[in-house]
């Protein structure tokens, strides 16, 4: 499915939406395009347009950005911590997520409680407390980034997006 990125009209990344919403908002007037994908156009009786890859709001629109009220998914851990094991740092395929201070144990299911684990790490750490295992997580789990939602959106970003795009994330 196609994919667009949709940056605020202060060129902020705030969304991903699809080829079709993109068109109305162009058609709409509501944004203007930024981007285009080279030598595909979308075409109807009367007219040719541009095929969207990034496009820009006309208006500003005011998101929130309370990161501790965004849905935790493990998609979403996966995106913060890069797909990587937090324990042995394994890339492959197949990553849990891993409660840092079990549930059992009183641990919560925050952002900073959650990292992303494989299945082997996952096992051998089982409901103990990283001190007592001597297993802690390579980095400090904490709220994404923004643009981790874009991520998750659109695993496989297009290069014409990365200049749009913070490079902390």
């Amino acid at each position: 499915m196609a994919r667009v990125l949709v940056l605020n009209a202060t060129y902020e990344p705030i969304n991903v939406c699809t080829l079709r919403r993109a068109a109305v908002l162009l058609l709409k007037e509501k944004a203007e395009l930024l981007e285009q994908r080279n030598g595909d156009a979308l075409h109807s009786e009367h007219m040719t347009l541009e095929r969207p890859d990034v496009i820009r709001l006309v208006n500003y629109v005011r998101i929130p950005r309370e990161a501790h009220r965004r849905k935790i998914t493990r998609r979403a851990v996966l995106a913060r911590d890069s797909w990587t094991c937090q324990y042995c740092g394994s890339t492959k395929s197949g990553l849990t997520v891993d409660h840092v201070i079990p549930r059992s144990r009183g641990g919560s299911s925050t952002w900073d409680n959650i990292v992303a684990a494989c299945a082997s790490c996952n096992r051998k750490k089982g409901n103990r407390l990283p001190r007592e295992i001597h297993m802690h997580p390579k980095s400090t789990p904490k709220a994404p980034a923004p643009t981790v939602f874009i991520q998750v959106a659109s695993p496989k970003m297009p290069a014409s997006w990365q200049q749009y795009l913070p490079q902390a994330a």
